[in-house]
């Protein structure tokens, strides 16, 4: 990610970004230092499994809270009013295409909170960048690594 490059998230994303940076802050952190000074404590460190996993650990914490923090510094909260249904999709737009007779639904979200199992896709995935900026009614073609479909949006809410 660029230094400058925005965040998009919804209000549900920062709050689960937030949570995630407490958690780590606040608990793991903590008892990650604990955890390194008990294995300290056993003497030998060349030789001590639990310091080695503990200061694993610890990068990982700590590489972790660097990247939410910039992040969080980025955040473009997603506006996710609903005074936009209807019209072209974007980033927060709940969107229900048909391909091939099959309907399916999708919520456009930043990548940081992309989960396709449960219908949240990313601007930045093939599904996402063909969605943008179109409205109800329109045929789109989805190129993805696989194959190209056609889809059409029924709606845009």
């Amino acid at each position: 990610m660029a230094n400058n490059e925005r965040v998009p998230v919804t209000k549900e994303g920062l709050k689960a970004l937030q949570d995630e940076y407490d958690q780590l802050v606040n608990h793991d952190r903590p008892k990650n230092v604990e955890e390194i000074a008990e294995a300290r404590s056993h003497g030998d460190l060349r030789e001590n499994a639990a310091y080695d996993a503990a200061k694993h650990d610890q990068s990982i914490i700590e590489g972790r809270i660097r990247e939410l923090e910039r992040m969080l510094k980025r955040v473009e909260l997603i506006d996710e009013s609903n005074d936009a249904a209807g019209s072209a999709v974007r980033i927060g737009s709940t969107v229900t295409i048909e391909i091939d007779g099959e309907e399916e639904s999708y919520t456009i979200v930043g990548a940081v909170e992309s989960r396709p199992a449960e219908g949240r896709i990313s601007n930045e995935s093939p599904f996402g960048k063909a969605l943008l900026g179109r409205s109800e009614g329109e045929e789109v073609t989805i190129e993805t690594p696989g194959m190209d479909m056609t889809a059409r949006i029924l709606r845009v809410e």
